[in-house]
C-alpha cells in the first residue's frame, strides 16, 4: 500500500483507539476531545472539498457551521420550552431528532453556499476570499441582532437530542455518533475526487479557459462542490452545537473560519486526512499548550508557519511525501 494510504488507517484507527481506551480509563473528558477532533475535522474535510479540490480558498465557511449550529437551535429550542415551531399558516413542531436536524441543517447550508458561491464565484481571488468573508460578517452581526435566539449571548439546549438505539448524552456513544458521520464524509470526498465530476473539478481548478474549451463549465462545477462543501461544514456546525448544548454568534465570526482553515493547512491541503490530523493537532495544542498559557496560539501560529514554509504539503504530505493527494 502507499504511505499515504498506510497513514491513513493509522489515523482513522488511532482517533478510534484514543476515546476507547480512555473510557476504560474512566476519562470522559479525553473521550469529548476525541469528539471534538472529529467534528472539526467534519469542517476541514467540508473546507477541503472547496479549498482542496476546488482551489477555493474560502474564509467564510464559519457561515456555514454557524448556520447548522442555529438550524439545530430552531428546530430543538421550541421542543424544550414545549412550544410549536410555527403556528402560521399551519402550526409546526420543533424536533429532538438528530437525523432530521442534519438534514435540516444540510439542507439549509447547501442552500446558503448556493446563494453565497452563486455570487462570489463570479470574482477570483482576493476578491473571493474578501466576499465569502463578508457574507460570513453578515450573518455574524445578524446572529447578533436575533434576539429570539440569545442575540449576542446565544442559546442554551439542555437536553442533548437524540439518536435512534444511541443515549447521546454518553460521551463515548455520542463520539461514536462524530466518529461514523466523519468516516462517511471522509469516504464521499474520496469518491468525488476520483469521480468524472472530480476531475472535472480539478481542470476547472488548474485551467478554466482549457476546461470550457473541453466543454466544461467551470463556473457551475465550483459552484457544485462550494455547495457540497458548505453542506457538509454545515453538518459539523450541527454536530458542534450538539457536543455543547450551546448555540452562539462565535460560530458565524471570521475566526471560526480561520480556525477551520488553520487545521486544514495543517494537516494538508487536498489530502484525504489532512483534516483528521490538523484538527487532532490544533486540539492537541489547545489542551496541552493550553494549560501553561493563555497565549498557546502562539505556539499554534509557529508551527503553521513552519509548515507554510518548509512543509506545504502539511503533517500527511510530509510524512506521506510527494505522493497523489486523496489516496
Amino acid at each position: 500500500m502507499r504511505r499515504e494510504t498506510v497513514l491513513n488507517i493509522v489515523l482513522a484507527l488511532g482517533l478510534l483507539a484514543v476515546p476507547l481506551a480512555a473510557q476504560a480509563m474512566g476519562e470522559p473528558f479525553i473521550v469529548t476531545l476525541a469528539t471534538k477532533v472529529a467534528i472539526l475535522a467534519l469542517a476541514g474535510v467540508g473546507l477541503n472539498i472547496a479549498l482542496g479540490l476546488g482551489g477555493m480558498v474560502s474564509l467564510g465557511h464559519a457561515a456555514f457551521f454557524g448556520i447548522g449550529g442555529y438550524t439545530m437551535a430552531v428546530l430543538a429550542a421550541p421542543v424544550q420550552a414545549y412550544e410549536p415551531l410555527m403556528t402560521w399558516p399551519f402550526e409546526l413542531s420543533g424536533t429532538k431528532s438528530m437525523p432530521v436536524i442534519w438534514l435540516a441543517a444540510m439542507v439549509a447550508g447547501a442552500l446558503g453556499a448556493l446563494a453565497i458561491g452563486a455570487l462570489s464565484l463570479r470574482t477570483s481571488g482576493v476578491y473571493f476570499i474578501m466576499i465569502t468573508l463578508a457574507f460570513g460578517q453578515m450573518l455574524y452581526y445578524f446572529a447578533i441582532s436575533w434576539p429570539a435566539y440569545g442575540g449576542e449571548d446565544g442559546i442554551s439546549i439542555y437536553v442533548r437530542n437524540g439518536f435512534p438505539g444511541l443515549n447521546t448524552l454518553d460521551p463515548i456513544q455520542f463520539f461514536a455518533l462524530a466518529y461514523g458521520v466523519l468516516m462517511a464524509a471522509l469516504m464521499v470526498s474520496w469518491m468525488l475526487a476520483r469521480s468524472g465530476f472530480g476531475l472535472a473539478l480539478a481542470g476547472a481548478r488548474q485551467n478554466p479557459a482549457r476546461s470550457a474549451a473541453l466543454g466544461i463549465r467551470p463556473y457551475s462545477v465550483k459552484l457544485t462542490a462550494f455547495v457540497i462543501s458548505g453542506a457538509m461544514t454545515a453538518l459539523a456546525g450541527a454536530l458542534f452545537a450538539d457536543l455543547n448544548r450551546f448555540v452562539s454568534p462565535s460560530m458565524l465570526n471570521w475566526q471560526t473560519s480561520g480556525e477551520i482553515m488553520v487545521l486544514v493547512i495543517l494537516g494538508g491541503v487536498a489530502r484525504l486526512f489532512g483534516p483528521v490530523a490538523g484538527a487532532a493537532l490544533f486540539i492537541l495544542l489547545e489542551h496541552w499548550l493550553g494549560g501553561f498559557s493563555e497565549y498557546w496560539k502562539l505556539f499554534l501560529g509557529l508551527a503553521l508557519l513552519g509548515i507554510v514554509l518548509f512543509a506545504r504539503g502539511g503533517l500527511i504530505g510530509t510524512l506521506a511525501g510527494r505522493e497523489v493527494a486523496h489516496d
